[in-house]
Parts: structure tokens; C-alpha cells; sequence
């Protein structure tokens, strides 16, 4: 679950810099909003695996309910879901280890 999860986070993190991209040519050089037409559909559907995998992953490997919220805002923000994954990640590999 927690190797879904990475794809997913990295996955979320890709689709909000097509869609930043994407809203910088519709928004700022007026050329179309074809990327935000393609992007926007993409990142909503990653965002919803993004919470899921959080949900997911938390119950499986037995998170805290404040890490389960401090995952689910990093969805918020752009590429935060890298920033937790590998802190979440690197939790793990700890827990490994110990």
C-alpha cells in the first residue's frame, strides 16, 4: 500500500504542475486554456487517490489521526504530498530499523 501510495503522491504532484501550467497559459499569456481543460480533470482525479491513499495507507500502517490530517492538507498546496510521502516514508524506514 505504501509503494501505491508514493505512485499516487507523485502522481498528484505531476498533475498540479500541469495544471499550474496550464492556468499560467489561460490566466496570465492568454493563449487558450486547452491545459487547463486537460489538467483540471487529471488533478481532481489524483487528488481524490491522494486522500484515499492516505486513508489507505494510514490504516494499514497504523498512522496517527494527526498524521492522517497533516496528509490530507498536504493536498492542499502544491507538491506538499512529496513532502509528506517521504517524511512518511522515511517514518517507516525508521520503524524498520528500530
Amino acid at each position: 500500500m505504501l509503494r501505491w501510495f508514493r505512485i499516487v503522491a507523485v502522481a498528484e504532484a505531476c498533475s498540479w504542475a500541469g495544471l499550474l501550467a496550464g492556468m499560467f497559459f489561460k490566466y496570465v499569456t492568454a493563449t487558450g486554456e486547452l491545459g487547463v481543460k486537460v489538467f483540471g480533470p487529471i488533478h481532481g482525479a489524483m487528488f481524490v487517490l491522494y486522500g484515499l491513499g492516505v486513508v489507505l495507507s494510514a490504516r494499514e500502517a497504523g498512522w496517527s489521526r494527526g498524521a492522517v490530517v497533516l496528509g490530507l492538507a498536504c493536498s492542499v498546496p502544491p507538491f506538499t504530498s512529496l513532502w509528506f510521502e517521504r517524511r512518511m516514508a522515511a517514518r517507516a524506514a525508521v520503524g524498520r530499523t528500530a
